[in-house]
């Protein structure tokens, strides 16, 4: 993978998964849909794309489409914790 390609993220509903295909490998982020809310509940990338952005453009992929359909964000996956931490801009759309 070349750092500079685009990552083309999907949203696979019917796996409940933000899906990345990177050398034919899939990176994702599981979700569920709770009411007027997205809980986040796992992120995972295959060990050998670990460290190259692949999750956190997952991540923000996920917070842009809730922003789009009007969804609070729950968040289990520890992962997008730390996303949350590092742009606390995105606080504001968090489920108390």
């Amino acid at each position: 993978m070349n750092a500079m390609e685009p990552i083309n993220i999907i949203n696979n509903e019917r796996q409940q998964q933000f899906q990345a295909s990177v050398d034919g490998e899939i990176a994702y982020m599981e979700y569920r849909l709770k009411d007027d809310m997205i809980v986040l509940m796992h992120t995972d990338v295959p060990e050998r794309f670990s460290g190259k952005g692949i999750a956190t453009s997952i991540a923000a992929f996920a917070f842009k489409y809730a922003k789009e359909k009007g969804l609070k964000v729950k968040v289990y996956c520890p992962f997008v914790l730390t996303f949350v931490k590092r742009h606390p801009e995105l606080s504001s759309q968090l489920a108390i």
